[in-house]
């Protein structure tokens, strides 16, 4: 008889919504039979407690609580023991599994009928990122606290208007505390004046995270989203559980060592695109082509970005984007990774990810067939599979003193080095000091003359030393500032290691008053925020291939 199937010593007529065992009829409430029905109707697969309090409670926001009731009356009524279950198996703090041999294949039961249930209402709070709110949601109740850090352009509340998107993110919750954000200038988030830097978007994460009270997260970035994460794992070793990025890049422009990006002429036809087109599916074609001509799927993406950013702030996020190279960052990152790629992705090719994947030490990398580009269009269980597997295995992760950081290097100017006197010595590390600690810098005690600071932040650094600069000019001493960004080990003295020593060599190349900033530095905070002038290239180690270097103003 159809909808009518048997498990364990018990039958269920969906028809009927009957359950019964060998003494007749088993009575239960309406939420917990649909419970049972859901569950039944999947056996052997781990149902996450989002998509169950979605399927049974639509549109409406409740906790587990009302699950963890529905669960307990079914086990009363079906004698099924918790702790060695028979039938509905917990994942603690993930959802349920039904565990029990069903013989007959249940239909699985649809959402009710009537209109689109609606999305969850799930509550926005918000976070303070220095002068900004950041808006972010938080669901799930998951072991790992995971953040989920989408591409170009976000509106938290736009995720869940669309189902592959909802389904996307419930998935994800039924695994792990769920983080979600929208990045300044999008979404429900502050709007800002001048370009965000992955710096400034890196802050932003940091200040959700002190908000929902994390102190380690994995990390989840898409497309763009991926070099920020990049940079926060490479930062932030200590508060990053794993990093994971799908469709993502080293560069965005093409370059002859990075032959995949668009060219210039390429990114300016797409703003031009952006600002004569926007209020459309801008960009779908290459994002979900599979989609692309579906008239809801349409409807709901030009909405999306509508909501997610205006046409010139399209732009200038776009245009910030084109300015992104996090090549040198990749092979400083220490935490486990993950990098997802489709084969046939037409919006980022598939080359980038493996070019990711290569510069990670002991980075995992798994290539998927499809050709989307946004993971929750396509077969999204391939990609959500790979992602539960890698954050939920247990993995042995070791400490290290490593960190990705930008060492301040201030020194008297050759002029003056070898008549320094004590006090201009005292004076100058009083002055590094107070600044560092005003720029939330770490002070480090001075090496002879010079004075060393250590920020995870490389605009910041520059911001310092030219505040260095100014103040030391107003006391009569005449410095130079050298800046570099690399990988620095914490335990190490004042002035060892590669990328103090290279702030060093920088500091003393720089002319009086001149903040002075290698290449990597450039590249991390973008040609927007400041002023650089060219000041050739130089080796900054014996036998090391010059690197140009910058006047920062």
């Amino acid at each position: 008889m159809e909808g009518l199937f048997s498990f364990d010593r018990f039958q269920l007529d969906l028809s009927t919504g009957r359950l019964s065992g060998g003494s007749g009829p088993i009575p239960l409430a309406p939420k917990a039979l649909a419970v049972l029905e859901y569950l039944a109707a999947r056996p052997g697969q781990l149902i996450g407690k989002d998509e169950l309090l979605a399927a049974i409670w639509p549109g409406v926001f409740l906790g587990d609580g009302a699950l963890k009731v529905c669960v307990s009356e079914i086990r009363r009524a079906l004698d099924d023991d918790a702790r060695k279950p028979r039938i509905i198996e917990t994942a603690h703090r993930r959802g349920y599994r039904f565990i029990a041999e069903v013989v007959g294949t249940p239909p699985k039961p649809a959402l009710p009928a009537g209109p689109s249930p609606s999305p969850p209402r799930l509550p926005v709070q918000y976070a303070r990122s220095g002068d900004l709110n950041i808006a972010y949601q938080v669901l799930g109740s998951g072991p790992i606290d995971l953040v989920f850090v989408m591409g170009w352009v976000s509106h938290l509340e736009c995720f869940w208007t669309e189902p592959s998107f909802a389904r996307f993110l419930r998935r994800l919750a039924g695994f792990s505390r769920l983080i979600l954000f929208d990045k300044r200038g999008t979404g429900l988030s502050d709007r800002t004046c001048g370009l965000p830097s992955l710096e400034e978007r890196m802050e932003d994460v940091r200040a959700v995270l002190n908000a929902v009270g994390s102190r380690r997260a994995a990390l989840l970035g898409v497309s763009e989203g991926g070099p920020m994460c990049s940079l926060f794992a490479a930062t932030y070793p200590e508060k990053t559980e794993a990093l994971v990025m799908i469709g993502t890049y080293a560069r965005r422009q093409r370059a002859a060592d990075y032959p995949w990006g668009p060219t210039p002429e390429e990114h300016e036809a797409f703003c031009r695109d952006i600002l004569e087109h926007w209020g459309g599916p801008v960009g779908i074609e290459t994002r979900a082509p599979s989609v692309a001509a579906d008239p809801a799927f349409r409807d709901w993406w030009a909405a999306y970005l509508r909501m997610g950013a205006s046409p010139a702030a399209a732009v200038a996020l776009t245009r910030m984007n084109a300015q992104i190279d996090v090549r040198h960052v990749l092979p400083t990152i220490r935490v486990p990774t993950l990098v997802l790629h489709r084969t046939g992705d037409r919006c980022l090719l598939v080359e980038e990810g493996r070019y990711v994947a290569s510069l990670i030490p002991s980075a995992r990398y798994v290539e998927l067939p499809g050709n989307d580009h946004l993971p929750f269009v396509g077969d999204q269980d391939a990609l959500l599979g790979e992602i539960e597997r890698f954050l939920t295995v247990q993995r042995a992760r070791g400490e290290s003193n490593l960190v990705l950081a930008t060492i301040l290097c201030v020194t008297f100017s050759a002029s003056r080095s070898s008549g320094a006197s004590a006090a201009d010595i005292d004076r100058l590390q009083a002055l590094v000091a107070g600044e560092t600690h005003r720029f939330r810098g770490r002070d480090l005690p001075r090496a002879g003359d010079r004075a060393f600071s250590a920020f995870d932040g490389p605009a910041r650094a520059i911001r310092c030393g030219r505040a260095i600069v100014e103040e030391a000019s107003h006391l009569g001493l005449t410095i130079g500032v050298g800046l570099h960004t690399g990988e620095w080990d914490k335990t190490q003295a004042v002035g060892e290691g590669p990328v103090a020593a290279a702030a060093a060599r920088i500091a003393a190349l720089a002319q009086p008053g001149e903040v002075l900033v290698s290449r990597t530095v450039v590249d991390l905070v973008g040609e927007t925020a400041f002023q650089f002038s060219d000041r050739g290239s130089h080796g900054l180690a014996s036998g090391e291939t010059p690197q140009p270097l910058f006047a920062a103003r």
